[in-house]
This record gives C-alpha cells, sequence and structure tokens, in this order.
C-alpha cells in the first residue's frame, strides 16, 4: 500500500502521541509499554510506522466525514475557520456574500481536496497550511483577480493539494499561508 509508505508530518507524530496517551490513561498500556511506543512514534517516518503503534488499541469515536459538503448563502458571508473536518470535496456557492476557508488549523483525511466556487458578486480568500499546494487552472473570475501569492501550483510529495474550480462574476480569489504572527506570548 503506497499510502503507508508516504512520510508523515510533526503534526501526525503528536497526534498518535497522544492516542497513545490516552491508551494509557484508560489503562490499555502499562508505563513501559507507552514509553517504548511514545519514543517509536515520535521518531516515525512513515504512515505504516505510526499504523502500527496504534493497530492494536481502539479507534477513536470520530463522526465521519461526508465525502462532499455544499455550503450555500444567499447574502450572508461562509466562513470556516478552526479544528474542522475539510471534506473531500466541496461546492461552495455565494450570491452577494464572501467565502473564507482556513484549512491551516483544520483536520483533512484526504491528500487532494477540491473545492468548487460558484460566487457571482463575492470574493473567496482560502488559507492553506504550510507545505500546501493549490491548482486554480479552473477557475474564472470574470472581473476580478486571482491570487495565490508565493503558494506553489504543482503538487508536492507529502503535502496537501487543493484544486480550485468554478468562477466569478464580479470577485476574486485569494490563496496564501497563514501570516505569520510576529508577537506571540
Amino acid at each position: 500500500m503506497p499510502e503507508m509508505q508516504m512520510r508523515v508530518s510533526d503534526e501526525d507524530r503528536e497526534r498518535t502521541a497522544q492516542q497513545l496517551q490516552h491508551a494509557f490513561s484508560e489503562g490499555r498500556l502499562n508505563q513501559l509499554e507507552l514509553e517504548d511506543r511514545l519514543e517509536i512514534a515520535l521518531t516515525a517516518k512513515t504512515y505504516g510506522d505510526l499504523l502500527g503503534l496504534v493497530t492494536d488499541l481502539p479507534a477513536e469515536h470520530a463522526p465521519p466525514v461526508p465525502e462532499v459538503v455544499e455550503l450555500d448563502s444567499k447574502n450572508g458571508n461562509i466562513k470556516r475557520s478552526g479544528d474542522w473536518s475539510v471534506p473531500r470535496r466541496m461546492r461552495v456557492t455565494s450570491k452577494y456574500g464572501s467565502v473564507e476557508l482556513d484549512l491551516s488549523e483544520a483536520v483533512i483525511a484526504h491528500s487532494v481536496v477540491e473545492i468548487e466556487l460558484a460566487l457571482d458578486y463575492g470574493s473567496a480568500k482560502i488559507i492553506l497550511p504550510e507545505g500546501a499546494s493549490v491548482n486554480v487552472d479552473a477557475f474564472r473570475s470574470d472581473w476580478g483577480r486571482t491570487a495565490t501569492s508565493e503558494v506553489p501550483g504543482r503538487p508536492r510529495p507529502g503535502h496537501l493539494s487543493v484544486v480550485v474550480s468554478g468562477k466569478t462574476k464580479y470577485g476574486g480569489l485569494t490563496v496564501r499561508y497563514p501570516r505569520k504572527r510576529w508577537f506571540t506570548h
């Protein structure tokens, strides 16, 4: 399975470590098992390495993410941000409002996410996690602009790839990474 050979991120390692710590707190693992598995989890290279650490533990009970989600607004704005589950495909329709989809802190189970935009007078902003790529070749703006500033258009192995399609009449599309925070505590 090629997915098992895909390299993991620090976030994937941390998520597995949290699952192991939760299993320890429930009494499913003893202290020695936890320490051994945590050492492997924090140095894992591939999804196969991580999966082997949790296959004998109960799966986390998260509601399934639908394959396709449709978001529709006539006058209001559509915004998704923070910790949310991103479906494989999204269809977003907005007549007069704007759309903001912040994927930077979202849970994304797919390597490719397709976003179809149908905007009349509004604009859209999509914020990607660091390292992600975007393909906007199938998006058209009649009287606006499409800006992908510093976001690569070519898919990168091991990183999220977002494909944006659709059109807007009088709005634009901006795709970017999160802004750097200079003053954090």
